[in-house]
């Protein structure tokens, strides 16, 4: 039987919208392999399937590696390829939060409410019925980096996917730890166990490690700071973006920052984009700019004004923006009205940006972009 994907990879090597890496070999290979399982352990895939009932049970794959080795591509092509109709592909924390938000549902739910959601309406536990309606809705499960870093899902991801994988689904992932440094030294971490070992036992698991970091090659192939802001620089930025975000549907980020919910409405795994005005016209603080560094490993930043008086808060907000990327490693994409020297020419704490400016030129540098982070 032939395998989709890999003429896919094929394909797109020889047309030139990939590069041969031999590191991505084994892992088209393992992606081959679920594709083909998929299709002969179908419900209707097989003799036995069909005499017996059911799928039969599909190994998945769990694939990780550094930033940047063409994980994400790959499950993009896995994902088109996968013969199984009733698939999802999503970002890790885009799925979790759809759980804990059926949990709650679950939780605060009558029992009208709760059949009219799950199906079914008795019993105190939430995880059962919530895996059981994922499972109605996708045999197969494609997630981007995969990453635990809230003890609430440390908590709850052993019982949900024991319960998931009960139900015949099958796991594609990609993340950037292998699965036992996952929710490493996390609170509680033993509880977390199980999962690592369901994760083990239930997916052939590739590492990635190329030494070819795709992602950086693109990044330090152009600039990183657009400007001004016409049509030249508009199309780069643009260019930029979809190159490294690849076919995934952009989706919302929801970030838990001290009780609130800080939402980033454009993303793709560790790419992120926003406007300065959702940024930094808006009443966000250090911790905020924190959590979004530290969830990011790029973020692109659109319609940076100069600044001055009349927008001195603002570019207040944006020195602590700046602050928190630079600390973390977190690579920056700009489109602004000037650059890094003529962005804040006069006006309270004008001086002070001179540090800012600093911190920006040192960001759009081949060696801070080569730089690895923590």
């Amino acid at each position: 039987m032939g395998s989709r994907i890999r003429a896919a990879y094929e394909k797109r090597l020889a047309d030139g919208r990939l590069t041969p890496d031999p590191s991505q070999v084994p892992v088209v290979e393992a992606l081959a392999r679920v594709e083909i399982d998929l299709t002969r352990k179908g419900p209707l895939g097989g003799v036995l399937g069909g005499l017996f009932g059911g799928a039969s049970e599909v190994r998945g794959v769990y694939l990780w590696g550094p930033p940047g080795r063409g994980k994400s591509i790959l499950m993009d092509l896995f994902f088109a390829c996968a013969p199984e109709p009733r698939k999802t592909r999503a970002h890790f924390h885009a799925f979790m939060a759809r759980v804990h938000g059926l949990i709650r549902q679950w939780r605060e739910g009558d029992a009208a409410a709760r059949k009219a959601v799950f199906g079914q309406s008795k019993g105190d536990d939430p995880i059962r019925p919530v895996a059981e309606l994922i499972a109605s809705e996708a045999r197969l499960l494609c997630f981007d980096e995969l990453q635990v870093t809230d003890i609430a899902d440390a908590l709850i991801l052993g019982r949900l996917f024991e319960a998931l994988f009960e139900k015949k689904v099958v796991l594609a992932v990609t993340s950037n730890r292998a699965p036992d440094q996952l929710y490493l030294n996390g609170i509680n971490r033993e509880l977390f166990l199980p999962f690592i070992d369901l994760i083990e036992a239930r997916c052939e698991v590739v590492s990635v490690a190329g030494a070819r970091d795709w992602r950086l090659d693109r990044l330090m192939g152009d600039r990183v700071w657009f400007t001004p802001p016409d049509e030249t620089a508009r199309a780069g930025f643009e260019t930029l973006w979809s190159d490294l975000k690849g076919d995934q549907a952009e989706c919302p980020a929801h970030l838990t920052v001290l009780g609130r919910d800080v939402v980033i409405a454009r993303t793709d795994g560790g790419l992120a984009r926003a406007t300065f005005d959702e940024l930094c016209g808006t009443a966000l603080g250090p911790q905020d700019y924190l959590a979004v560094a530290e969830r990011f490993h790029t973020l692109f930043v659109e319609d940076v004004p100069v600044l001055g008086p009349a927008n001195h808060h603002e570019a207040r907000r944006f020195v602590t923006l700046i602050d928190a990327l630079y600390e973390a490693g977190t690579r920056l994409v700009a489109l602004a009205e000037a650059p890094p020297e003529a962005l804040y020419p006069k006006g309270v704490g004008a001086f002070e940006f001179e540090r800012t400016v600093s911190r920006l030129n040192e960001m759009a540098s081949a060696e801070w972009l080569a730089r690895e982070r923590d």
